[in-house]
């Protein structure tokens, strides 16, 4: 059964009665509230963005901090829409602040452990060791969550959340296969995130937004919206605009407080790019930044300018360079009051700069960042990236990280996988449901021809034991891996997931 309004925007997956949780009288606001009162939103706070919350007393983002400012972030945008739009985005389908704010809190519920390096790690074993041509992704495994996993709405599955709101998580508005047709991994210039996997041609698209589990999910909830097929809704596009203010802002701010970010480095880079003369640097301070601006100019020719690159390299060098990292963090009231005037002045530039595009190209949305403001974007997350993504020190320690991931999920398969049942006492409930969950799913795609009835069962396995490692915080994540190679004494751990 499903709830249907004129205009589909408010069409809920479930027509089951509200049970409580209801204290909002617009429809969007109820799909916010039960968002943030989910679990799976609470455990962000044990999720890493950058480095792991845990253990290592330092004030850093995790992904539910994060998820709070593109919330913040977003629902400014919304509301700037709201007065200066005019009719085009009402021809696209609208944008609504409740709906753009419940979409970014909800973006993130399926990072899994340890971020993006767990992300990758999940999704190299779900190809080739579980056998999932979906493998896993994040932005998909938050809309699994918000449809099929989670259980704290009026229905039997899932939130149970408006069509808006769930059109609006879909960043990336396609499967990683097949759908739709023609698939943007097959284009020439795919839309962002559309291309396959480096080195693995074949894989597909490297970031979608539902497994085939899914897929009628995202069909039913884009229905209402006149949008073309690789398109994102115009709340989705605020969304994902907001996520990427966030990011460029508030990972610089991280780490300059921890003393990461080291004005003399990023200085030799910046700088050694501006002295440069025509072309930039092939090797040495600036090459680095070059080799971004010419992959720019490349991929993005619809908005990318020669004069505005050198802009922002100039405007991130003052304000960065000169600014912010010319005093090093020292946890005083004035370091704290420089950053914060940092992050203000940026997101109210950004942010000020967004426009509406009627017509996008395939590489950009209906929402998005003007030109200054674009290049500024590219310059700040190169920063983050070359300077702190690419230190030794991280590396080694993604690599410990990587570790625990592949061993959760071998031991956790094995264990499902050894002979005996799924009712096998010991066997955590909830694994046991994910399995019996999935069971039904591929049974279903099985009598439609999608997936053979001989592979139900292992592909069952293999989802449940995804869905379950996904489910953990970073320190549940190794305190199970413990439990389960036999590295830990106790008997009582806080190592069940959800």
């Amino acid at each position: 059964m499903t709830l249907r309004t004129a205009d589909g925007r408010e069409e809920r997956a479930s027509g089951a009665a509200e049970t409580g949780a209801g204290l909002a009288g617009s429809p969007f606001r109820v799909d916010r509230d039960r968002i943030a009162a989910s679990p799976f939103f609470a455990r962000l706070a044990g999720v890493t963005q950058v480095v792991s919350p845990n253990g290592a007393g330092l004030l850093l983002h995790n992904r539910l901090t994060h998820s709070l400012q593109v919330a913040q972030v977003g629902r400014a945008i919304a509301e700037r829409l709201g007065e200066e739009s005019g009719p085009v985005v009402d021809k696209l389908g609208g944008c609504d602040a409740d709906v753009v704010e419940a979409a970014a809190l909800a973006h993130d519920l399926g990072h899994p452990p340890f971020g993006h390096l767990g992300e990758q790690v999940l999704d190299r074993l779900a190809r080739e060791r579980l056998g999932l041509r979906d493998g896993f992704e994040g932005n998909a495994q938050s809309f699994r969550i918000v449809t099929t996993i989670d259980l704290h709405g009026p229905g039997r599955t899932g939130l149970g959340l408006t069509a808006a709101v769930r059109a609006a998580v879909l960043k990336y508005p396609w499967a990683r296969r097949g759908y739709p047709d023609p698939h943007p991994s097959e284009a020439d210039l795919p839309p962002r995130g559309g291309g396959p996997l480096p080195g693995v041609p074949d894989s597909g698209s490297a970031k979608f937004s539902a497994y085939v589990t899914e897929l009628g999910e995202l069909r039913a909830a884009r229905a209402p919206f006149p949008v073309a097929p690789w398109q994102q809704t115009v709340e989705a596009a605020v969304m994902d605009t907001a996520d990427d203010i966030a990011y460029a802002i508030h990972d610089v701010e991280d780490f300059h407080r921890v003393g990461v970010l080291q004005q003399a480095g990023v200085a030799a880079e910046l700088r050694g790019w501006e002295r440069s003369a025509e072309p930039g640097p092939t090797a040495g301070p600036g090459a680095a930044l070059e080799r971004l601006r010419r992959r720019l100019a490349e991929r993005d020719d619809w908005v990318y300018s020669d004069d505005a690159f050198a802009a922002a390299v100039s405007r991130v060098r003052a304000e960065l360079v000169d600014g912010l990292l010319a005093v090093p963090f020292d946890g005083s009231m004035a370091a704290e009051r420089a950053v914060a005037e940092f992050s203000a002045r940026w997101t109210s530039r950004l942010v000020g700069g967004i426009r509406v595009l009627e017509d996008p190209p395939v590489r950009a949305a209906h929402v998005a960042l003007g030109e200054a403001q674009w290049h500024e974007v590219a310059v700040l997350k190169f920063v983050h990236q070359q300077f702190v993504l690419r230190r030794a020190d991280l590396a080694s320690h993604q690599r410990g990280q990587a570790t625990v991931v592949t061993g959760l999920v071998g031991a956790l398969h094995d264990w499902l996988a050894d002979g005996r049942s799924p009712d096998a006492p010991g066997l955590p409930p909830r694994l046991h449901d994910l399995v019996e969950l999935a069971r039904g799913e591929y049974s279903a795609l099985a009598e439609e021809g999608v997936v053979k009835a001989a592979q139900v069962g292992d592909l069952a396995r293999g989802r449940a034991v995804i869905d379950y490692v996904a489910s953990l915080t970073d320190a549940q994540a190794g305190a199970l891996l413990d439990v389960l190679t036999g590295r830990s004494a106790r008997l009582w751990t806080d190592a069940m997931a959800l």
